[in-house]
């Protein structure tokens, strides 16, 4: 199975809850996709699956763009580089 060459990252970013378009283990030269104020989804489990689901359905149509064929999502830890605080 080969690697994907993108992932979702979600990060809280002071007040706002961020998705970026980011390498498996490095947030360097990530893709800023989107951000929804925190406040809006901290307490709403269906709004944030909700926003989490566009996000992908942007990013799947990015790589299907550039020919890369997305047949599933998994969902996996953020990488401890990448933990902090309650991000």
């Amino acid at each position: 199975m080969t690697q994907a060459a993108f992932r979702l990252a979600m990060r809280q970013e002071g007040n706002k809850w961020t998705a970026y378009a980011a390498k498996p283990n490095t947030m360097e030269g990530a893709i800023w996709m989107g951000s929804i104020a925190l406040s809006l989804v901290v307490d709403d489990n269906d709004r944030k699956q909700a926003f989490i689901e566009i996000m992908k359905g942007a990013l799947t149509d990015f790589l299907e763009g550039q020919g890369i064929a997305i047949d599933s999502w998994k969902q996996d830890a953020a990488p401890e580089s990448e933990r902090s605080g309650s991000a």
